[in-house]
């Protein structure tokens, strides 16, 4: 068995199409639909309630009550504990044909135990920004790492739960791998980085990753992300939660953090202006750099003098 999931809050409009996404999948082998209500307050339980009544594939929907995308993606790991695949995506997203039978290809065909592959942005009914450069839709969720499948050796190439299936046995086999509370995220707020911090586990853990290029979906980005200032935010929290709780404690520090945090950060903010006031190109990933490096720097200090980074299997 198969579960084909996502997670959702308050986006009951966009349910019906990609359901009717999801049950167009043809694949070999059975599959399910699975949702997890993260305490929705709109009509999300009733159009659910709707759609599983509707022939195709069979949807089975839970509500997780404690809030946050964490919580409910672990709450999505449990629901499948007892399938072979889970494959998980967003609920602002719609799957291209194929994406199941190729995760389901990578894992019983290849003997992937992770297999990702490209997210492609879309802007639909908005329009892309004049300033928003190809090298800052990494950030907007989008992966491609070209047209040909290959083993993800390192972390130059990532594959995040916008489009992601795993072997279930990896979950199975080691019940302390689950995603990381820490890096929670409540709401349709910024941050996160919960599925970033599950990748670098199963590297550390040396598990088989897959990126197959067929497994394709549509990433719809909101409006409110399509400002300069979500960036310089989403950088923010980034380096917030990683001064926090990934930082090694440094031997010398200066006023509570390493010296060279705070000359990072005169450095990059330095640059940042300058090439602001010029209008050089990449004013705004200048200013994205020194936005992580505040959070880093204040995430540091939150932590204390004793504290030490608090390990975590994902």
């Amino acid at each position: 068995m198969i579960s084909f999931a996502f997670c959702t809050y308050n986006r009951s409009d966009r349910l019906e199409a990609l359901v009717a996404a999801m049950r167009a999948q043809q694949c070999t082998e059975p599959f399910e639909i699975l949702v997890i209500n993260n305490n929705s307050s709109d009509d999300t339980l009733a159009v659910l309630e709707r759609l599983a009544a509707q022939p195709g594939a069979p949807l089975r929907y839970v509500t997780e009550s404690t809030q946050g995308i964490v919580p409910a993606r672990n709450r999505g790991l449990a629901e499948a504990m007892d399938s072979d695949i889970l494959i998980y995506m967003d609920d602002d997203e719609l799957p291209h044909p194929g994406l199941v039978e190729a995760a389901r290809h990578a894992i019983h065909e290849e003997g992937a135990q992770c297999a990702g592959g490209r997210v492609e942005v879309s802007f639909a009914p908005g329009q892309r920004p004049r300033w928003l450069e190809n090298n800052l839709l990494g950030f907007l969720a989008e992966v491609n790492h070209g047209p040909d499948a290959f083993w993800i050796k390192d972390d130059t190439t990532p594959v995040w739960t916008a489009n992601v299936a795993y072997d279930m046995r990896i979950f199975r086999e080691d019940p302390t791998l689950r995603f990381d509370k820490r890096f929670d995220r409540v709401g349709n707020v910024i941050g996160g980085g919960s599925d970033a911090v599950m990748f670098r586990a199963l590297l550390e853990r040396k598990l088989k990753l897959r990126y197959r290029p067929d497994m394709v979906v549509d990433h719809f980005v909101e409006t409110w992300r399509l400002k300069r200032s979500y960036f310089l935010r989403l950088h923010y929290r980034g380096g917030l939660r990683f001064g926090e709780h990934r930082m090694e404690r440094a031997t010398k520090e200066l006023f509570g953090v390493p010296p060279f945090l705070l000359r990072q950060l005169l450095s990059h903010t330095a640059r940042w202006l300058r090439m602001s006031v010029t209008g050089q190109p990449g004013a705004l990933r200048q200013g994205m750099n020194a936005a992580h490096t505040f959070g880093m720097l204040r995430g540091y200090r939150r932590r204390g003098r004793s504290g030490a980074p608090q390990g975590s299997a994902a």
